[in-house]
């Protein structure tokens, strides 16, 4: 049996077989044109805008505000790194005990007040109260976590409360 025979033979088949593929294919090139039709309405929608401004200027614009906001970002950096600067010399730990100055004098009206920085360095104030003769306040330089004058104390346990607080920046 030859090709051409068994071609013969068989022709009705292969003629089905080939208007089926042949429909096959129409069916999806019919597909494809939909779905080229959706893209291209999609593309021309896109390529217009809301505003109608063409897309080189809106890439522009918008590379522009990248630009704008790496530019606030450094400035917004510089500062931050600045108040953290000034934030280590500020008074961020603060102790106080109140107290009666005198035996006859209640309320505890007297107070010691250490106000310090990160480093323990600041003041110390002292006011004393006594009914009698009115208020008095005295102010001691802390340096380090420690003064050059003797301290009382309540001078002492406000400082020791000031430099064991945390509640400072590190």
């Amino acid at each position: 049996m030859d090709l051409f025979e068994l071609i013969a033979e068989n022709a009705a088949y292969i003629i089905l077989g080939l208007t089926m593929l042949i429909i096959i294919l129409f069916v999806m090139i019919i597909l494809l044109m939909v779905k080229q039709r959706n893209i291209s309405i999609k593309y021309k929608r896109f390529m217009q805008g809301t505003v109608g401004k063409d897309m080189e200027s809106v890439l522009i614009e918008r590379f522009s505000d990248i630009e704008n906001l790496k530019k606030e970002g450094k400035e917004l950096h510089e500062e931050i790194r600045k108040i953290n600067e000034n934030m280590l010399i500020t008074i961020q730990k603060v102790g106080i005990v109140k107290y009666d100055a005198f035996s006859e004098v209640g309320g505890k009206l007297s107070f010691a007040l250490a106000l310090l920085d990160k480093n323990n360095n600041g003041l110390l104030l002292n006011s004393v109260h006594s009914s009698r003769e009115g208020c008095y306040t005295y102010l001691k330089e802390i340096i380090k976590g420690e003064s050059f004058l003797e301290l009382s104390k309540e001078e002492r346990e406000a400082l020791y409360r000031a430099i064991n607080s945390d509640n400072y920046m590190e």
